[in-house]
């Protein structure tokens, strides 16, 4: 496989769902990518529309490694269904001369000696799904804010989140009319209905949204002390968890540990034992959550939060319906298939998270290191933050924005340019060396990666594919 000048050659072993989405988003960049799965099914699948190259092998043989020339690769994926594979397979590779490898690492017993496992197997990165999405989840509920104090800052670049109704003179205006309001600023994002959106300039501002505005530092400061109270703490005091497997486990000792009395409701009986032995000051109880009778005896309408974190979406999204009717404040559900994403928009639900989003957005910025990005910050566990700088490889130079296919979820924040900050409109056009500020919803990580793409040889901007 031939790799053209600034393409990575990139090893993935695990065809699932997250090897599917890292492959995806990669692909667009223009790196050459390998898939390594057992499942000879599959991999005939994925060959029929993507253009990878495939190897029906177990890549825990060092042979196949060796035949496949993984030392002449920059990066191993492992993201099997199994911890200890993905271990074995990241440490193999890396002895056999592999740039970097990165392992997908589940099991709570193996989160406490993370450091002791990348240094003695020689293991670069590990992701952790449900450890991802716990944090996500944990920063909503006892933080408020998915930034720190609202605020992400970067030079003379700042975002702000807060409330519509915090500033009451924007509801009720559509995205072509705030202007008139926030002068040389721009709302780049809305949280309705638990669900980041890119707005477009009809979308209009309801008085339940979150908003993302972003601007020069100062003047943002100074909207940050109009709408933003001092010393804002949760009163989030009890939470009720369905699910205890992992992101259950590891969001139970997180919320038990800052002190907030935490239910556990779980069917196998065994899984409850594996918990109560594990979690301290956590209440485990072991039924069935569909039963509403048993929500209702253990006091669901006291709880401040509900969050939903089953292995089955479709339970996990009508129990959050069902929380959401008897008025929780809160109610979080864990969510991984993107074919969900309308259905909870209409739900009402304050947030919705997928694993596998977040994943791949930890994975894809790994991958680019310092090479590209600058930096980036998760929104909501749905949406990124994220700086770049410009180079003149990239087709999105000495364009007007206008021209340029961005995609619908992606949205082209701001422009640093030496001293001077830009807010961008259709005529504005990104120079070589400028940084610059997007913000993307997770599930555009592909189409992103297409934008940035540093391959001059290649076309650029497709239209979407239609899902």
């Amino acid at each position: 496989m031939e790799v053209q000048k600034g393409e990575m050659k990139i090893a993935i072993v695990g065809a699932g769902k997250l090897g599917l989405k890292v492959t995806e988003a990669l692909l667009g960049g223009d790196h050459s990518v390998t898939i390594l799965d057992q499942d000879e099914d599959v991999l005939q699948k994925l060959s029929s529309h993507l253009d990878v190259m495939t190897v029906n092998a177990n890549a825990k043989e060092t042979k196949i490694l060796k035949n496949l020339g993984i030392a002449t690769y920059d990066y191993l994926i492992a993201v099997t269904e199994s911890d200890e594979t993905n271990i074995v397979i990241a440490s193999f590779a890396k002895k056999l001369g592999c740039s970097k490898v990165i392992a997908r690492v589940r099991d709570p017993e193996h989160m406490d000696q993370l450091g002791f496992i990348k240094e003695t197997m020689g293991i670069d990165n590990i992701v952790n799904p449900d450890l991802a999405i716990t944090v996500e989840i944990y920063k909503y509920l006892v933080e408020k804010y998915t930034l720190s104090n609202g605020i992400f800052s970067s030079g003379k670049v700042a975002l702000l989140e807060f409330s519509a109704k915090k500033f009451s003179a924007l509801i009720g205006r559509s995205m072509h009319d705030v202007g008139a309001v926030l002068e040389n600023m721009l709302i780049v994002a809305l949280s309705r209905n638990g669900k980041v959106i890119i707005p477009h300039g009809d979308t209009v501002i309801q008085p339940e949204d979150g908003l993302y505005v972003i601007g020069e530092r100062i003047p943002i400061m100074e909207l940050n002390a109009q709408v933003h109270e001092k010393g804002k703490y949760t009163d989030l005091q009890k939470v009720m968890i369905v699910g205890g497997g992992k992101t259950g486990y590891y969001l139970a000792k997180k919320l038990s540990e800052f002190g907030i009395a935490v239910k556990i409701i779980e069917i196998d009986k065994n899984r409850c034992h594996y918990l109560s032995t594990h979690l301290e000051d956590v209440m485990i109880l072991h039924g069935d959550a569909t039963d509403l009778d048993l929500l209702e005896e253990e006091n669901l309408d006291e709880m401040d939060a509900f969050v939903t974190a089953t292995g089955y979406d479709e339970e996990n999204l009508l129990l959050a319906l069902m929380a959401k009717r008897h008025k929780i404040e809160d109610v979080i559900a864990k969510v991984s298939r993107e074919s969900y994403s309308e259905l909870i928009e209409s739900m009402g639900i304050d947030m919705a998270l997928n694993p596998i989003d977040i994943t791949a957005s930890t994975i894809l910025r790994f991958v680019q290191g310092s090479k590209r990005v600058v930096s980036s910050v998760l929104i909501q566990g749905q949406a990124e933050i994220m700086e770049i700088i410009a180079s003149h490889h990239m087709k999105l130079i000495d364009r007007p924005l206008s021209e340029l296919e961005i995609p619908d979820g992606v949205i082209v924040a701001a422009i640093h340019r030496g001293l001077n900050v830009i807010i961008p409109n259709g005529d504005t056009i990104i120079q070589e060396g400028d940084r610059v500020i997007f913000f993307s919803l997770l599930t555009e990580l592909p189409e992103l990666e297409k934008m940035l793409r540093d391959n001059e040889k290649l076309p650029f901007f497709k239209r979407k594919r239609q899902r």
